[in-house]
């Protein structure tokens, strides 16, 4: 048998073969091999229904792996924190308007002045108290857009900081180990 860098390499042969010889031309899967097989397979396919595979030889048991996060690439990660953070200051000046729109729709602004002026009259004040000039639509917005910017740096930084931390972590400890299974 010969060998290729110590291995043996298949198909050679030396000296006698233990398989039977054949006429020379005719490999076992030359064409009139191929033919033969062809025409007796045929037939036989269409009559034989397909057949599923063999459960496996384990049973019903599911698979388990075991895999451990080893690295965050931080670059990842701020571009995934940046997009979160930009998605949550936009839903968070949304909310900020409905709930404006809202509270003045059901009278809560013009209910809390007038509570303020009876409280300052009971106290001899004599200037009259207006909250929409304080808590007007567009201050409300613009101080919900500001936390909203704020927020998404804020939320970058901090996410890409703890990929940076979680790597240098991992390095010493080997990182976060989960088995998962497909049931």
């Amino acid at each position: 048998m010969s060998t290729s860098g110590g291995r043996p390499v298949a198909g050679s042969q030396s000296g006698a073969s233990p398989r039977t010889s054949r006429p020379s031309g005719q490999e076992p899967g030359g064409p009139a091999a191929r033919s033969a097989t062809a025409t007796q397979t045929q037939p036989q396919a269409q009559q034989r229904p397909a057949q599923r595979p063999a459960p496996s030889s384990r049973g019903d048991e599911p698979r388990k792996v075991r895999l451990t996060l080893s690295r965050l690439d931080p670059f990842s990660v701020m571009k995934i924190s940046f997009l979160l953070s930009v998605a949550v200051a936009i839903a968070g000046v949304v909310v900020v308007a409905a709930l404006w729109m809202m509270l003045q729709g059901m009278g809560v602004f013009s209910t809390i002045n007038d509570t303020l002026n009876e409280l300052a009259q009971s106290t001899n004040q004599t200037t009259e108290i207006n909250v929409l000039e304080i808590l007007s639509f567009g201050r409300v917005l613009s101080l919900a857009i500001v936390l909203g910017v704020a927020d998404v740096i804020l939320v970058t930084a901090i996410a890409t900081l703890s990929a940076v931390i979680y790597n240098i972590c991992a390095a010493l400890v080997g990182g976060l180990s989960s088995t998962f299974t497909d049931v």
